[in-house]
């Protein structure tokens, strides 16, 4: 099933959904017929400027949601919260799909309404997510703060092309696990979800605060595009490093362009990147318990162990031996 939008500010997401799967919505739910699937969508509106949807849903089909630009600039900011271990395509420019969401490498999108994307969720598994939209003056107002690094105040500025990237901690994942579980019944539902999304967004605009304060470049969804398949062809093979001048030439771009945009994007260097995913699949090997600590270290490409061992306990404070058994 695929269902296609614009994404302009005032559009409500459920309602046009509703109508497209022949589904109706009462009190701002709307539950999924029995012919899709199973669950349901909330909605949640904290006045005109700063509303959030709750998806909670088994499908008995690919769901392929397209997000097309409004034509209108930026006018609102788009978070998106995914959690789940299945994997999740997202692409944009109509490229090939890139997967998400899985092992650490959770899905939390920040992007401008004038980006094009395309998501797909897969069938018959449980889907969680969160999706929160909010115009650039409240969180503005929300943040309170006239030392704004260089990453928020692209964010929160008029006309900007944005797209980033960020890894969901463990507290972020725990808070969306609470949030998930609220009775949106009780008579204080409302006020306590205001709280704790406030305290989610927190979370995530504290991480992107703590990067590197450098003048940001426009991206546009050819960048966007790109950006994602150079992601793809360094964690393809964790066990060879990448190497910058081959994907330069895979991105059509200069090695200094790619590096100031992927760095932007995904706040970490190409090489940092690649070093984090392989040591996250390294820690998922070992938990597995079904490798040794020098299978495991030579699967990710170290020809010495001693090597290996310390790389990996610079990420996990814990040798890859201690982390096997903990």
């Amino acid at each position: 099933m695929i269902f296609s939008f614009s994404a302009t500010a005032d559009f409500d997401f459920m309602t046009y959904f509703a109508r497209h799967i022949g589904a109706t919505v009462n009190d701002n739910l709307l539950v999924i017929p029995a012919y899709l699937g199973e669950g349901s969508i909330n909605k949640l509106d904290f006045g005109p400027d700063f509303k959030i949807t709750i998806h909670r849903y088994l499908l008995k089909e690919d769901l392929v949601i397209k997000r097309n630009t409004s034509g209108q600039g930026n006018d609102l900011i788009t978070i998106f919260f995914y959690s789940n271990e299945q994997p999740l395509g997202i692409a944009y420019n109509d490229d090939p799909y890139v997967q998400f969401s899985q092992r650490e490498d959770s899905a939390i999108q920040v992007t401008s309404n004038d980006l094009s994307s395309t998501i797909r969720f897969p069938a018959n598994h449980s889907i969680h997510y969160m999706v929160v939209a909010i115009k650039p003056p409240y969180l503005n107002a929300l943040l309170a703060s006239n030392q704004l690094n260089s990453t928020l105040q692209t964010i929160t500025g008029s006309g900007n092309s944005f797209l980033y990237f960020e890894r969901m901690t463990a507290e972020t994942k725990l808070l969306l696990k609470n949030l998930s579980a609220v009775d949106l019944q009780d008579n204080l539902s409302h006020f306590y979800m205001q709280i704790k999304v406030q305290e989610l967004l927190y979370l995530i605009f504290h991480k992107l605060s703590t990067r590197e304060n450098t003048p940001q470049q426009h991206i546009n969804n050819a960048d966007a595009a790109r950006l994602l398949h150079i992601r793809n062809e360094i964690i393809r093979d964790l066990s060879v490093p990448p190497v910058l001048g081959e994907l330069a030439q895979i991105a059509a771009m200069s090695e200094t362009k790619l590096k100031q945009l992927f760095k932007q994007a995904f706040g970490a260097t190409i090489y940092n990147y690649y070093q984090q995913a392989r040591m996250e699949e390294a820690a998922f090997l070992l938990k597995q318990g079904k490798h040794s600590v020098a299978e495991v270290g030579y699967e990710m490409g170290f020809s010495n162990l001693s090597h290996f061992s310390r790389v990996f306990e610079k990420h996990y404070g814990l040798n890859p031996k201690k982390f096997s058994y903990s």
